[in-house]
Parts: structure tokens; sequence; C-alpha cells
């Protein structure tokens, strides 16, 4: 929903759409200077997102008027329609009225704020309520800043720049956090996470959840004979290559500690992922890494534990946990270490005996 520069007119929409769904129509002669949608963005980065909350239409054109050019603008004319939107798309900043009918300015907030997937998004409050009761109550539900109406446009354009800088650089911290620093992979706690969503979503949904825990074979041997620098070359290389042998965004591949890896890839069948086990081991070979004192052979390789959740109409799943799923993957990884590595193993659960059973 772009923000568009028309024929003069008052607030302009497409009425053939939900109204919290229309985009804004500013007019011409603003009094602003012209500006491109997204101008505030380098080349490269993405264009902010910003979410305007008012039941008054003139107010919402007054805001898109001085916030044009600074990101991609939507509306929302309810609180409710405005989670929604929130919802579908998660903004950088949303800048919303204290007193709406239905659910007011307050109760959006908390209701952002208690939201995981929302709650780190910056809401600045922007009414004309100016006293001091008012602005404490906002920052009490979680506000990011307060604007007092009727808005300066030199104000409104200076407290949002500050949020959608502080939101940037909050981003890319919670980023970095998740991220391996030596192999650019997602970390040991990205992974814990998104493993406990997958594996509750799939418990949910009745729908596959594979895991493979992959080892790099005589690493310390590998340390040893080259030094820790080409060791760390090497995770690199293997990374780079387990990482390309995924492409849907729900897959994630992680440094599990170590030389150990993990690939979590929901709505996969055993079969599949199977398949990818075996293409990991060809992955790796290819790439002739030298390891002239590996038992295994000429250059580096890889064992891998591949375990599938099995899940039943009745809504129970096998392994029936995020620790029993990984703890599935690494014992099907020592079954392939204890055999030869170098190779993939798959963890076959079985009704009929206690114990654990592989396809080697």
């Amino acid at each position: 929903m772009n923000v568009t520069d028309p024929p003069e007119t008052a607030l302009a929409v497409d009425t053939s759409i939900p109204f919290w769904r229309r985009a804004i129509s500013l007019p011409q002669s603003s009094g602003l200077p012209e500006t491109t949608l997204g101008a505030s963005a380098g080349i490269g980065q993405p264009v902010p997102s910003l979410l305007l909350v008012d039941d008054d239409p003139a107010t919402i054109q007054v805001l898109a008027h001085m916030l044009a050019g600074l990101g991609h603008l939507r509306f929302a004319l309810s609180a409710a329609d405005a989670l929604n939107l929130a919802h579908e798309s998660v903004p950088d900043v949303v800048l919303v009225d204290a007193e709406m009918p239905g659910m007011n300015g307050f109760d959006f907030c908390a209701t952002m704020k208690a939201d995981p997937d929302l709650a780190e998004v910056p809401v600045i409050f922007v009414s004309g309520h100016g006293h001091v009761e008012t602005e404490v109550a906002c920052f009490a539900v979680g506000a990011a800043d307060f604007i007092r109406k009727p808005p300066a446009a030199e104000v409104v354009v200076a407290r949002v720049r500050t949020q959608l800088r502080l939101k940037a650089l909050s981003d890319a911290l919670r980023r970095e956090a998740l991220v391996d620093g030596l192999t650019g992979l997602a970390n040991r706690r990205r992974f814990d996470d998104q493993l406990r969503i997958e594996c509750d979503r799939a418990l949910r949904s009745g729908e596959p959840l594979s895991l493979l825990m992959i080892d790099v074979d005589h690493f310390k041997r590998f340390n040893d004979r080259y030094g820790h620098p080409a060791g760390d070359a090497c995770l690199r290389g293997v990374a780079i290559a387990i990482q390309g042998l995924v492409s849907r965004p729900a897959d994630l591949v992680a440094r599990y500690g170590g030389e150990e890896f993990v690939m979590l890839l929901p709505q996969t069948k055993a079969s599949g992922a199977t398949h990818l086990g075996d293409l990991v081991v060809k992955a790796v070979e290819a790439l002739r890494i030298a390891h002239d004192v590996s038992p295994s052979g000429p250059v580096v390789t890889v064992s891998v534990g591949v375990a599938t959740t099995l899940c039943s109409a009745d809504g129970g799943c096998t392994p029936a946990s995020p620790a029993a799923l990984v703890n599935a993957a690494d014992q099907a990884m020592y079954t392939a270490k204890a055999t030869g590595r170098g190779q993939s193993c798959t963890y076959v659960p079985s009704s009929a005996i206690a114990h654990l059973s592989y396809n080697i």
C-alpha cells in the first residue's frame, strides 16, 4: 500500500477494497519538500514500514503529509484493523491515537506489547490530551514516545526518525545475537528457539518435522594436523556447502556447537530428509578438503543422523518433544560414526520393540 501523488484531493482512497487496506493518496500541494517513497532508505536497505492508526481520516492525512518519504505508509481507522495489518506485515513504527471508539490506543499498545511478534515495534502516541497523566499512562503501557496534537511536522519527523534508527539498531543487535560468528549460520540459541516453535507446530498440524545432525569426522585430528585457522576455514566451507542444499525459507541450518551442525526441516517426510542427508555427505566430500590423518579417507567427511517426527491422528508424536527429536538424530549420527563414518543414518522408531533401530 504505497503513498502516491495523485491530483489535488482530500484523502483519496480506493473504495473497492476494505478501508483498512487502502493506500493513502496525498495532495501534491502538501507544502513539504518533494520526496519519493523510501527515500530515507539507503541502496540495498529495506524501506521502513509506518502504520498510522486514528479514527479521524483528517489526522491520518496530516500525518501522511508529514511522513511522506520516510517509508512505506499504511493506515487503519480502528485499533482492531491496525492489529490485523500489523500481523499481516510487522511495521517498524506505529503512530496511534490515544482515544478511539472500541479498542482505544492504550489497549492497542498493551496488546502489541503482549504479542511476541509485535512487542519490539515502537509505538508513538499522538493525542489531543496533553495532560501529564495521559502521557504517563501512555508510557505505562509501553509507548516509545508521545506527541501532542496538533502535531508539528518537525517534531513528528524527528521523533519518527529517532524511533526508526533505534529500531534498526535493536534489530541488528537481535540478529547478531542469533548468528554464529565463525560460519554466519544461525547459532545454537536461534536453533533451540526455532526447534520449540516447529515442534509445537508439528504437534498441532500433524505434519512431519525432520532434523539432521551433522558432525565433521575426526575434526580434532584435523586441527592438530593443520592448525586452528585451517580448522576454522574448514568449518566455514562445510557451512557453505550444507547451507547451499536448502532453499525453502522455513528450513534452518545452524551451527550446533564445535564441529556439529543441524538442519531443521519443517513439513519434510523421512524419505526427503534421508535423501538430503545423503546429499550433505556428498556435498562435503566434494569440497575435497585434504585430511591426510583421517582414518576415514584422504578428505574431510561428515557423519549425519536423520530423525523425523511421526504424528498420529490423536495428536501424539514420536519423537514427542524437541529434546527427543534431537536425541533421536544424535543417536542416528553416532550409529553412522560407529559403522564407518562419512555416511548418513536414519532413525526408525518401532512400535513393536522398545529399543532403537536404524536404517543404515
